[in-house]
Parts: C-alpha cells; sequence; structure tokens
C-alpha cells in the first residue's frame, strides 16, 4: 500500500518517478489564463488568515460545502459567520471530498506552502488554523511571495477591454518581481447583445476610448483601439467565453443594423445575434492574427443555472453547470472563415463537455500549419474537467488524434494564490501517462526524448507558443 501524498504519488512506475523528479518537478510555471486580482498583486495582498487565502472567491470549495450540508454563511459568509467558523465548515467538507481532486488540491496546499502534512479534519482544525495563520502573519506568504514561491515566469490575469490596466503597468515597475503580469482581452460583455450588461458596456467603452459610440463602426474603432491599448501593455492572449458556438452568414452592413437595433432597445433575435457575433468576433481574430496574439475560445458552460441564487450572489459562486450544444458545425464554419483570409490566429480550444474531446481534437489538425508547433491547441482539461480522470482524457485524446508533445499546458483558471499545486498535479500525470507507456512497451525508454517532451509540455512549449518576451 502505498503511503498517501508521498513524493511519488500519483507515479506508478519507475519510468513515471524519473520523468518526473529528474525533468518536470523543476521547471518554470507560465499561467497563461488565470482570474488573479492585477490589484492584489502589486498591493502585494497578505492575508488575514487561511480562510481569505484559501475559500475566499474558491467556487469549487464551495459547491463541495454545500453538498456537504453547510448553511450558505458559512460558505459565501454573511449573516455573522466568522472566518473561522467558514474555515470550520470546509475542515469538515475536506474529508467527504475523497474522490474529488479538492481532496488532493487541498492537501497538496496545505503541505507545498505550509509544511502542514496532517489529514484536515474537524478535530485538527483548529491547530491547523492557528498554524498557518502564524505564518500568514509574517514574512514570505503574501501575494507576489506566493507566486514567486511557486516559480511563476509568466501569469495571465482575465481583464475586460473597459480596464485601465493600471496595475499592470505599475507591476512593470517593481524592482525584484520576476515574473511578469500581463492582460488578457476578454470582450464578452461586448459580444453578448442581448444581456442586459450590453448597453452601459458599450457607454463605458465609448468613454475608456476616448469618444461617443453611435454606429457599428465607431464599436469596431473603440475595440482595435483597446486591444492596441492591451498590446502596449504587453498584452498576447484574448479570451471569449462561447457558451455556445455563434456562426452565421453575415456582412459588416448587417451587423451595423442589428447593432443600430440594439442601441434603440429593439429587440434582437437569435439569428441575428449570431450574424452580430459572427461578425465582430471575425474582426477581432483578424486583429489578433495582425498583432501575433493567441486567441482562446472557452466552450459549453452553461452559467448561472440558480436563478434565486444569482439574485443573492451574481455570478461565480458555484451555480454553473456543462452545456451540452452541438459545436462542431459553427466552430469549423468560424475558424474557416478567418483562415479563408489567411488570418487565422494562434487558437487555443477548450470545451467543458468531454464529448467535445474528440470534435476540438480533429478540428485542430485542420487548421495547423504557418510554420507554427502547434497553432491550434486543444487546451487543457477545463474547470469540471480538470480531475485526475479529465486531464487524462484530454492528454490522451489529443495523443491519439494529434502531437502530445507539442501541447502548451496547464494553466490554474484560478482567483487563488495558492493554487499553482495544479500544475504539479498536471505534471506527474503527465508523466505517469508517458511512464506507463515506457512500462508497456508502447513507448521507448529514451529520456533524452521523453525528457525533453515533459519539460516542453511543462513550461516549454507555452514559452514558445507565447510572444511574452520570456
Amino acid at each position: 500500500m502505498k503511503k498517501f501524498l508521498d513524493d511519488n504519488f500519483l507515479l506508478k512506475n519507475k519510468t513515471a518517478e524519473k520523468l518526473y523528479h529528474e525533468y518536470a518537478k523543476q521547471m518554470p510555471i507560465i499561467d497563461y489564463h488565470c482570474h488573479l486580482s492585477p490589484q492584489e498583486i502589486y498591493e502585494n495582498k497578505r492575508f488575514k488568515n487561511i480562510t481569505e487565502a484559501w475559500l475566499y472567491g474558491d467556487h469549487y470549495k464551495w459547491r463541495a460545502m454545500r453538498a456537504n450540508g453547510a448553511e450558505e454563511k458559512y460558505v459565501t459568509g454573511g449573516d455573522g459567520a466568522s472566518d473561522y467558523d467558514r474555515f470550520l465548515a470546509w475542515a469538515k467538507t475536506v474529508p467527504m471530498t475523497i474522490g474529488n481532486p479538492l481532496y488532493h488540491w487541498s492537501h497538496l496546499e496545505l503541505q507545498r506552502f505550509f509544511g502542514v502534512y496532517d489529514l484536515i479534519n474537524e478535530k485538527n482544525a483548529p491547530a491547523i488554523w492557528e498554524n498557518v495563520n502564524a505564518q500568514l502573519s509574517g514574512e514570505g506568504f503574501a501575494a507576489r511571495d506566493l507566486i514567486t514561491k511557486s516559480g511563476v515566469k509568466v501569469v495571465c490575469t482575465t481583464d475586460d477591454p473597459t480596464d485601465t490596466l493600471e496595475y499592470h503597468i505599475k507591476i512593470k515597475e517593481i524592482e525584484g518581481f520576476d515574473c511578469k503580469v500581463l492582460p488578457s482581452f476578454r470582450p464578452d460583455k461586448g459580444l453578448e447583445i442581448n444581456r442586459a450588461t450590453f448597453l452601459p458596456w458599450v457607454e463605458k467603452l465609448g468613454e475608456v476610448a476616448g469618444g461617443t459610440i453611435s454606429g457599428y463602426d465607431d464599436l469596431l474603432a473603440a475595440l482595435e483601439s483597446r486591444v492596441r491599448f492591451f498590446h502596449s501593455v504587453g498584452g498576447r492572449v484574448s479570451d471569449h467565453a462561447l457558451d455556445y458556438v455563434a456562426y452565421a452568414e453575415t456582412t459588416k452592413e448587417a451587423a451595423a443594423a442589428i447593432f443600430a437595433k440594439a442601441l434603440k432597445g429593439e429587440a434582437v433575435s437569435l439569428e441575428e445575434e449570431k450574424q452580430y457575433k459572427t461578425y465582430t468576433l471575425t474582426f477581432l481574430g483578424k486583429l489578433y492574427a495582425e498583432l501575433g496574439w493567441a486567441m482562446q475560445f472557452h466552450i459549453n458552460a452553461h452559467r448561472n443555472n440558480n436563478t434565486r441564487m444569482f439574485g443573492k450572489l451574481g455570478p461565480d459562486t458555484g451555480y454553473d453547470s456543462i452545456n451540452d450544444s452541438l459545436i462542431a458545425q459553427p466552430l469549423v464554419r468560424l475558424l474557416d472563415a478567418l483562415d479563408a483570409e489567411d488570418a487565422l490566429p494562434k487558437t487555443i480550444l477548450y470545451s467543458l463537455n468531454p464529448k467535445d474531446n474528440y470534435v476540438l481534437g480533429t478540428i485542430i489538425g485542420s487548421y495547423q500549419g504557418g510554420g507554427v508547433a502547434g497553432k491550434i491547441q486543444f487546451g487543457s482539461a477545463w474547470w469540471f474537467n480538470d480531475t485526475l480522470d479529465g486531464m487524462l482524457d484530454q492528454m490522451k485524446a489529443l495523443a491519439n488524434l494529434g502531437l502530445l508533445s507539442r501541447f502548451v499546458g496547464m494553466l490554474t483558471d484560478s482567483r487563488s494564490f495558492l493554487s499553482y499545486t495544479r500544475h504539479e498535479y498536471f505534471r506527474r500525470l503527465l508523466c505517469n501517462l508517458i511512464g506507463e507507456w515506457v512500462e508497456n512497451g508502447e513507448a521507448p525508454d529514451d529520456m533524452e526524448l521523453l525528457g525533453g517532451i515533459v519539460q516542453a509540455v511543462s513550461y516549454n512549449n507555452a514559452k514558445d507558443y507565447f510572444d511574452f518576451g520570456l
């Protein structure tokens, strides 16, 4: 029987052990998609206790706590619940998460950042609370310290086109902080023409772009100006939440007429929404290609399912799920529209629905080329797929259909500064997968080849793929 979370955790053979400890373990991290706050990085946020560092904003944990019977006040706070009460509620939940990656991640975070090797539960929670809080109150545990300790070389935050990026600019001036904190362009509010947020967002975009948006040409000009501003600050990636993939043949004139309807407060049909999204997204894609950016599509999320709790807590609070929309035809048509004009940027495709693994794994092969290794990427197992089985399924699908060796690897997609242990988790699974192939005679026992691939997927491919200036 193996010891829980020992040095060879998830490494089931000698080849895997060698690949991880000698090749993967010490590689730096490029976190090319996350939801960390640039303000907190700039201000080098200190955490008043483990609850703030561990539970604030973490809807993965919130879902588990609710499933374990915790009252909402202990999950998201409020109604007199203290941070200690919330920590105790989480400590009661952790033992019940066996089989869920949260069980592994939580203990890895305690071990790697705080040297706590106890299995957290309700009984030892008070001692862990005192121990970790004492460390957090000392030196070396502020936001930038946690990034540095994790070996992170690039952090790409998620930023609206209307953001000032003031903290990204200020971070560049910090001496001795060896991590690039770069913005990602996330224009979802400008594409969701039927949401209540659309018109206020358009007005704000006009303000930050230095003019009034009274027509579609104004909108496109404002979007372009913001893309170029992001580029000037170091932004090299965009990100789009495509809960469904929209594609409809259209013209600029048709998109402009649809935008004019929306500005007047008139109803926009689903087909018109698709036309508007198609033209606007292809306009942006061409711009990304011109600037050498990577474009990311996060597909097939079903958001804000619980209307009552959405009204109380808002979005990103643990009430989302997997969507099952068909993506193959509209996604191919969207990518092909860009490729037809030789304007398809480097693109990373993610789906929240694992049924789409082979769809994405084959679509990417239709648009590779241009002398760029892995130009179109099947993105890392995302969100509900960010599990032991989900990561392996994504890597196996990519290996079966394309080149695992050219994969740009893991990201955190997290709001927590403690989530970098997920890269360790991913790397251990990668090394074990390749190690199993070697042990089964399905891959050669060639450490120069395989060690190079492991280091490439862990860090070097992302370093070469993204124009981050590393």
